[in-house]
């Protein structure tokens, strides 16, 4: 019998759905597969690369648990992937990427370890200094890994041949030239590598299937685009492209928008229909109702396949135009999520989130007359909020009463505009990553102009609590689901967030 080649790569998904979202992360959080993971591993396999995926957060491994399977396994690299369910959940799976990191270490193992995501590009050399890695990626990582896998297997030690990589050397931080952005999206990554992914572990949000709650696996989600041309100062979202945008020339004001083409996309829906029997799914894009050709040609081609499929989608209210709705539903898409943010266009405006205050209602109402249900994003304590403007976004949430609504804190997430911002202008910000996380019970929000960080945590939670337990809102749920999504809403209420709320002390109960 001929001996087992060694494997290459392990790419690890880390797992921390209870310190994440609390006791809001056993039944009520989704459970998704680790994308990026799925992608790099197909990029990978494509260039003779032996690679394996291991979904920490799926098989909720501790990190012992993790370092014992990369013993057991002995690769050549370990590869810890810093994502999360959006760009802005990246920061927060940090605790547990870095635990796994210390565990592999603390085992002596002869894999070497490299961090890579959203967070690490946008903080590498912090990233390298803080954390029990070998090596941190500034970009998205293809090139990175497959350069780092080229020098492992000749035994070279020569790291600034490997492209996109921070590194130590001789104790100091060294940096190797950056990697460009993989480019030809269909023929470098088409699609993901769902055989290496433990399909039947994953779940759909709860609201994704109101109506039908028993029904929430199996589940996917997948990109059918990469980055976003808009530049919101508290989005993080291009933190993995930047430097791979510099490799190939771009102004540091322009941000790339890659896509797949909708017969790609079609195929990869057709293995997951077909081999896994998935129905769920979500476009993971930051912004998918964006491009009308790209977005109604696929919509074609999934109506032509007729598979009942249960989609949900991110879209701006200035995106989604007269004519778009109708083949949206017949193509599967049944959710999008809207970005409203703030009920005052004076807030929205603060943060480069611009659109007509008019268009809200107009789009929420089209889209849901047409069929479509809508979870609504907001967000409080932005830098020009105050009480007033605050209750004006409770408000407007309240007006629209949508399926569903998400009520985040301002956070300045790193790699955004807004962390450039606040280190620059010395904001308090939190002092542990996992205090980045909405539900976290350290979790602490940035103080606006006129509102202390205590001040903007205490109206969300209040405003949770009253966006959800109103008799509309209940009655709305009874008419468009069914009774046992009213009593799902009620229960999920009862789970109350636990917050240890920052003192004057410890952080920022001083405004800005």
């Amino acid at each position: 019998m001929m001996p087992q080649a060694r494997l290459d790569v392990l790419l690890v998904n880390p797992g921390s759905r209870t310190q994440i979202y609390q006791a809001l992360g056993s039944s009520l959080s989704a459970i998704e597969p680790p994308v990026w993971g799925g992608l790099i591993a197909t990029f990978l396999r494509r260039r003779g690369i032996g690679v394996e995926v291991l979904d920490a957060n799926a098989e909720d491994l501790l990190p012992g648990e993790v370092a014992a399977r990369v013993k057991e396994r002995s690769p050549r690299l370990v590869a810890v992937l810093v994502y999360g369910h959006n760009p802005s959940a990246s920061t927060q799976v940090m605790p547990s990427a870095g635990a796994i990191c210390r565990s592999i270490r603390e085992q002596d193992l002869p894999s070497k370890v490299l961090l890579l995501g959203g967070h690490v590009a946008a903080l590498p050399e912090r990233t390298l200094r803080e954390e029990a890695a070998d090596f941190v990626c500034d970009g998205e990582g293809l090139y990175t890994i497959t350069d780092l896998v080229a020098a492992l297997k000749e035994h070279s030690t020569d790291w600034n041949r490997v492209r996109g990589v921070y590194y130590w050397s001789d104790g100091t931080i060294r940096r190797s030239t950056p990697a460009p952005n993989i480019e030809q999206l269909d023929e470098e990554i088409p699609g993901l590598a769902w055989d290496l992914l433990p399909m039947e572990r994953y779940r759909a949000h709860n609201w994704h299937c109101f109506g039908f709650l028993d029904r929430r696996s199996p589940y996917a989600s997948l990109y059918t685009t990469l980055g976003c041309p808009y530049h919101c100062s508290y989005c993080c979202i291009q933190a993995p492209f930047k430097s791979g945008e510099a490799a190939l020339g771009y102004q540091r004001e322009v941000n790339s928008y890659r896509f797949w083409s909708p017969q790609t996309i079609a195929a990869d829906i057709d293995r997951l229909v077909l081999q896994y029997g998935v129905r769920n799914i979500k476009f993971a894009d930051e912004m998918f109702v964006l491009n009308r050709r790209h977005v109604m040609e696929l919509c074609r081609l999934l109506i032509e396949r007729r598979y009942d499929l249960n989609i949900w989608a991110y879209a701006r209210v200035d995106s989604v135009k007269d004519g778009m709705e109708e083949l949206l539903v017949r193509a599967g898409v049944r959710w999008l999520c809207f970005g409203i943010e703030s009920g005052s266009a004076k807030v929205r405006n603060d943060v480069l989130k611009t659109f007509e205050q008019d268009q809200i209602a107009r789009t929420i109402h089209r889209v849901r007359a047409a069929g479509i249900h809508v979870i609504a994003n907001y967000i409080f304590g932005l830098p020009e909020d105050d009480h007033d403007t605050m209750q004006a976004t409770l408000d407007l949430a309240i007006d629209l009463n949508c399926e569903f609504a998400n009520f985040y804190c301002t956070m300045a997430y790193p790699g955004s505009a807004l962390y450039r911002r606040a280190v620059e202008e010395a904001w308090p910000l939190p002092n542990s990553w996992t205090a980045y996380s909405q539900h976290a019970v350290d979790s602490l929000p940035l103080p606006t102009r006129h509102l202390s960080a205590k001040d903007v945590l205490a109206f969300r939670d209040k405003a949770f609590e009253t966006y959800f337990d109103r008799p509309a809102y209940r009655a709305m749920l009874a008419e468009r689901f069914d009774e046992q999504t009213v009593r799902h809403v009620q229960e999920m209420t009862s789970r109350k967030l636990v917050r240890r709320l920052p003192t004057a002390d410890a952080h920022a109960a001083r405004t800005l």
